[in-house]
């Protein structure tokens, strides 16, 4: 999910795109830990930008480093908790992505089902129509549904944040939203456009196809099997739970911006509402492409990347391919859910994981030190 508004958000944004975001205030820095270490050094850079807190851990079979930098609380000298929770906002579509292929690795749906066959009506009216629409769209942005984002109060301004913080959200009321809206495009496989829309309907179609909800299947098929025990799926739930850094966002540059840690996030069902840690989503990085979630057609579907202009990079099914400096790319997806926002991803063969968060809105300068850390660890040696 992102945060609309004055700016694009939620999108995998590389240097090259030149991405536009505002900066927000630092707190009062914590003690640092020595120099020396690549990451710290890295995640040192990432908080002198202008975050308010760092957090980066990158894994290996044999290896996993942890760094931070910053404060859990603008104005504290409380230090960042280690495998501290916080909402991993697009990050979601990753886990969304995997329970469909799932469903059509047991034969019960396919990729090019039609949105129409499993919710007859739904994606109708002004110019949308679900029978033209497939799955396998929904999933990689070519579906030309509009994005629900922008209509969300809460993720526009910090006064639509405080009206609407604790509103509910259905499904089936964020997606009638969105059918109020022309297509940007009719479905096409060469066109691409980001919505979230599209992964709220891939969570209703989940329900039709198992009889159960997005976030029980989400549980029962990924957090519980590999054992992610700070990962959640909060439902209309407004707290994190356990170790957490506050969130900051709407902030102008000079030192303000808003508490947004407190936050219904049924808005963003099935595209951006899990609760994890950096630690967790490396243990799922490392399981999606390690081949331990999907069977080699399905993680070959997930895998197989179409041109995403708006990105700059290729999109698959839930997750992007990203360009490696030192050669070859790597998978993964950033997210953002109001003053989160992450990025993060494993090589090809899921063996070496990075994932890296800040708690409040990134300047394009901190934006981009996040996008360094990921490609230099991901790129680095160790003996």
């Amino acid at each position: 999910m992102h945060v609309p508004g004055r700016r694009r958000r939620d999108l995998l944004v590389l240097s090259s795109l030149g991405a536009v975001l505002f900066a927000t205030s630092t707190g009062t820095a914590a003690a640092k830990p020595p120099q020396g270490d690549p990451l710290q050094q890295q995640v040192d850079a990432v908080h002198d930008t202008g975050a308010v807190g760092v957090s980066a851990e990158v894994t290996s079979p044999d290896t996993r480093d942890i760094a931070r930098a910053g404060t859990a609380e603008r104005g504290t000298r409380r230090q960042m908790p280690l495998n501290g929770r916080f909402r991993i906002g697009s990050a979601t579509k990753t886990f969304t992505a995997t329970v469909v292929l799932q469903l059509v690795g047991e034969g019960r749906m396919s990729l090019e089902d039609t949105v129409e066959q499993w919710l007859p009506g739904v994606v109708r009216g002004n110019g949308n129509d679900g029978s033209q629409i497939t799955v396998r769209q929904l999933l990689q942005h070519t579906s030309g549904i509009r994005d629900i984002g922008p209509e969300i109060p809460a993720l526009k301004s910090a006064d639509g944040y405080r009206a609407e913080r604790f509103r509910t959200y259905t499904p089936e009321e964020l997606v009638g939203l969105a059918m109020q809206l022309p297509p940007k495009f009719f479905p096409d496989d060469e066109q691409w456009s980001y919505s979230n829309t599209n992964y709220i309907l891939a969570a209703m179609i989940i329900q039709k196809v198992t009889g159960w909800s997005w976030a029980q299947e989400v549980n029962d098929r990924i957090i519980r099997p590999l054992g992610l025990r700070d990962t959640s799926t909060p439902g209309t739930f407004p707290f994190i739970l356990g170790p957490h850094a506050q969130g900051y966002a709407f902030g102008t540059g000079t030192g303000t911006g808003t508490d947004v840690t407190v936050l219904n996030s049924s808005m963003a069902v099935g595209s951006g509402s899990v609760i994890s840690t950096a630690h967790d989503l490396n243990r799922f990085y490392a399981a999606l492409l390690g081949g331990r979630l999907l069977a080699t057609a399905q993680l070959d579907e997930m895998t197989t990347t179409v041109n995403a202009p708006e990105l700059g990079v290729r999109y698959g099914l839930g997750l992007a391919e990203i360009p490696l400096s030192c050669g070859g790319s790597y998978f993964g997806h950033r997210g953002e859910l109001l003053g989160y926002i992450t990025w993060g991803g494993a090589t090809r063969d899921g063996t070496r994981t990075a994932v890296v968060y800040v708690s409040s809105d990134g300047g394009q300068d901190t934006e981009q030190a996040m996008i360094t850390l990921v490609d230099q660890e991901l790129c680095r040696t160790r003996s």
